[in-house]
């Protein structure tokens, strides 16, 4: 049982993901009404944050260029969902921010006990 909730839990640390590219991405359309702006940052937006994740947190780490751990690692994980949570909230989706945010947590907190980090 507890297996499968580890799995989960690891699923949702990956949909977390996916929602902070699309956070970034739905502010980047929603930031102003000219299509040349929107355009880069709709795209150009998430392509940083894939950038900066393939380089210190894909994988858990494993996978990324340069791996981050210990303290590194958390600032970046903070630093990383606290940004779709910032740009949902940018965007004028208060609600979804906080639910974001709530999610993430008890997602961390999870993996920290169950020692998925």
């Amino acid at each position: 049982m507890l297996t499968t909730l580890k799995g989960a839990n690891a699923v949702l640390m990956f949909v977390l993901e996916m929602g902070v590219l699309a956070s970034v991405a739905y502010w980047g359309f929603t930031v102003s009404p000219n299509w040349a702006i929107k355009l880069l940052a709709g795209l150009g937006g998430p392509a940083v944050f894939i950038a900066v994740w393939a380089l210190f947190g894909a994988g858990g780490g494993a996978n990324a260029t340069i791996p981050l751990t210990g303290i590194a690692r958390a600032i970046l994980e903070i630093v990383w969902f606290g940004g779709g949570a910032f740009f949902l909230y940018a965007a004028g989706r208060a609600v979804p921010a906080a639910v974001f945010v709530l999610v993430f947590v008890v997602n961390a907190i999870l993996r920290i006990l169950w020692k998925q980090v």
